[in-house]
């Protein structure tokens, strides 16, 4: 039994310290990037005239530590569970070679994004979004530090997914890491307050079937829209995306760089 504690103890800390060094490292640097180095350069591509105050990053901060012990937890019974056989279509994975790796990511990609526009939606159901959702949405105003900032229930309907998809679709465990980075990444980037997508001549984006940082912002700002997170299809699919998206994100990814426009105005506030 010692020897058991110990090494969930140590399973638990390596994964948290792995995970909080992930997450500091891509939203301390899209940060000190966009907010901070590359502030004046990229002044006509800030979606909101103000920024959040200092004490919001702060508290995203450790409200996003929380859920990133969460994700740990969870990781942990993951790692257990896989000792036990529970986890059998992930060796039927790697037995499928290099090709089934991309395949794999896809298809997970595919169906989180799927999961997480279903779940979004489902919490923000009146009586759900107060025990689930609210922690996320006092980011009224996104930040970096934003991508993380859950409440406890939210942060376990998160990781739920990565827990199950593993036990129904075969994927070897280095898709999930892979899985991870793009998560931390796409996650971090729609909340980093710039618009950086380049528009095409018709001014939509260049890659219009992914959400940019304009789409989820409208979320923020209106909650009854934009409940899409890598992807727009299911927002267009159901009618749910803010009518007014491609002309917000027009507004501000034609704006030329160092122009002395001021910023787009701040949507209004809503759910």
């Amino acid at each position: 039994m010692p020897t058991f504690l110990t090494d969930v103890t140590d399973m638990w800390f390596s994964g948290l310290t792995h995970d909080l060094r992930r997450y500091v490292t891509f939203s301390v640097a899209v940060w000190l990037t966009l907010w901070v180095v590359l502030r004046v350069v990229l002044r006509p591509r800030k979606i909101r005239d103000t920024s959040p105050p200092a004490r919001q990053l702060v508290s995203e901060f450790l409200f996003s530590t929380r859920s990133i012990a969460v994700f740990s937890t969870v990781s942990v019974g993951i790692n257990l569970l896989d000792r036990v056989g529970a986890y059998p279509l992930q060796r039927l994975a790697v037995s499928w070679g290099g090709p089934w790796f991309w395949v794999s990511l896809v298809a997970m990609i595919l169906a989180h994004d799927a999961y997480i526009y279903w779940t979004h939606r489902w919490m923000h159901h009146p009586w759900l979004f107060r025990r689930t959702h609210r922690r996320h949405h006092r980011s009224h105003n996104p930040s970096p530090f934003t991508a993380y900032s859950f409440d406890l229930a939210e942060a376990l309907v998160n990781v739920a997914f990565v827990f199950a998809w593993p036990m129904i679709f075969p994927t070897p465990w280095q898709v999930i890491g892979v899985f991870m980075l793009h998560q931390i990444f796409r996650n971090t980037m729609l909340h980093c307050g710039y618009e950086l997508m380049p528009a095409r001549s018709d001014g939509r984006p260049w890659l219009d079937f992914l959400t940019t940082t304009t789409h989820h912002d409208l979320h923020h700002a209106q909650a009854g829209y934009n409940y899409g997170a890598w992807f727009t299809w299911w927002d267009r699919w159901m009618g749910t995306e803010h009518p007014d998206y491609l002309a917000r994100y027009a507004e501000a990814a034609r704006r030329p760089l160092l122009s002395p426009f001021r910023t787009a105005k701040e949507a209004p506030a809503g759910g």
